[in-house]
C-alpha cells in the first residue's frame, strides 16, 4: 500500500517556474520508481520525468533542459522543478509510485489526484 499525494501547482507566468512536490507514504519500501506526469489539453498523458530509488533520473523531451526532478529521502518526497515555463506546459500533473515487479502503465501502481500547472502568457 504506497500513497501519493501531489502538490504546489499553480499560476505562473510564462518563463516562471514551479516546484511541485509528491509524498509518497504508505509501504514506502516498496517503492523502485516515482515518476512525474502530465496531461494537457487534447493530448494523451506523457511522462516528464522519473527518479528511481538509486537516484537515477529519466526526462522528457519536453523537460529537458528546463525540468529537474529530485528527491528528499528523509522525507519521502520527489519534486520536479520546473523552470522557463511555457504555456505549453499547461495541465494536469500526476505523480506515482511503482514497485519494481510494475510498469507505470500496470494495474496496481500508485496515482495521486493530480495537481494543476496553469502558465499564462
Amino acid at each position: 500500500q504506497i500513497y501519493v499525494e501531489e502538490s504546489g501547482g499553480g499560476s505562473v507566468q510564462a518563463g516562471g517556474s514551479l516546484r511541485l512536490s509528491c509524498e509518497v507514504s504508505g509501504d514506502t519500501g516498496q517503492v523502485w520508481e516515482t515518476g512525474w506526469f502530465r496531461q494537457v489539453a487534447g493530448k494523451v498523458r506523457e511522462k516528464v520525468a522519473d527518479i528511481n530509488e538509486y537516484g537515477t533520473t529519466w526526462y522528457g523531451d519536453s523537460a529537458k533542459g528546463r525540468f529537474t526532478i529530485s528527491r528528499d529521502n528523509a522525507k519521502n518526497i520527489v519534486y520536479l522543478q520546473m523552470n522557463r515555463l511555457n504555456p505549453a506546459d499547461t495541465g494536469m500533473y500526476y505523480c506515482a509510485a511503482r514497485p519494481y515487479s510494475l510498469l507505470f502503465s500496470e494495474p496496481g501502481v500508485s496515482w495521486g489526484k493530480g495537481t494543476r500547472v496553469t502558465v499564462f502568457s
